[in-house]
């Protein structure tokens, strides 16, 4: 079940249009998500695709959307004739993610063709996970949100695996925001593991001073035996 029902979405942006609420009293008013960091982008988000195409924006359509190359090429050459921004341009064609149309903008520029995009039917099995930064993070997590947390259909249309939208939607549900940072590969600090992780780093440290030490040793028996000679 979708967090924020269509009724909700397409009355608070009716409300911010016609009144003169700010983001905030319109997001205390319905009972949505606030982020000041942000200036709440998911209201922000929701007001332009309602401007663009009024309420027919939030309708669930059957599918995932298929662009064309010749599609993609229009909308690349309406951005740089400068008739809108690439969230406008998102929100003018109901394109999920302005970093799409951002990446067709720089496949274009640099001379690169333009493949039709026909969304994947399976996900749930994908090879790879691709990389992604926060902010991409937290945009699938809203759009997975704001459509009744169809997994499938969001990772098809972001181009991530199922358990990727899964694992982040979980995340954000527990812990909001901040679990959506990527923390692989980042070394803990003594004071944030367990005893038995010290021990075993304590260990390692040792191990590697002996090692150290012997071959220091090593290398004053070889001088004294030079010396010798």
């Amino acid at each position: 079940m979708s967090k924020y029902t269509v009724d909700i979405i397409i009355a608070a942006c009716e409300d911010y249009i016609s009144s003169n609420l700010s983001h905030r009293e319109i997001c205390q008013k319905y009972g949505i998500y606030y982020n000041d960091k942000n200036h709440n982008s998911m209201l922000n988000k929701w007001i332009r695709r309602y401007r663009a195409q009024g309420e027919s924006a939030f309708l669930k359509e059957k599918g995932n959307k298929k662009y064309t190359s010749q599609q993609k090429k229009a909308i690349v050459e309406e951005y740089l004739d400068g008739k809108g921004s690439y969230k406008d341009i998102a929100a003018k064609y109901g394109i999920p993610s302005e970093t799409s149309v951002r990446k067709w903008v720089l496949r274009y520029n640099a001379n690169k063709e333009l493949k039709d995009y026909i969304p994947r039917r399976e996900v749930y099995m994908a090879e790879a996970r691709r990389k992604t930064t926060i902010e991409e993070r937290k945009e699938i997590v809203e759009y997975c949100l704001d459509h009744g947390r169809d997994y499938k259909g969001t990772a098809s249309i972001f181009d991530v695996s199922y358990s990727q939208v899964y694992s982040w939607v979980k995340k954000y549900d527990a812990n909001g925001e901040e679990a959506l940072t990527d923390k692989r590969g980042r070394h803990k600090k003594d004071d944030e593991v367990d005893e038995l992780e010290r021990l075993r780093r304590e260990n390692k440290r040792l191990k590697r001073q002996l090692e150290e030490n012997d071959m220091l040793v090593q290398l004053l028996k070889k001088v004294k035996e030079f010396e010798g000679m």
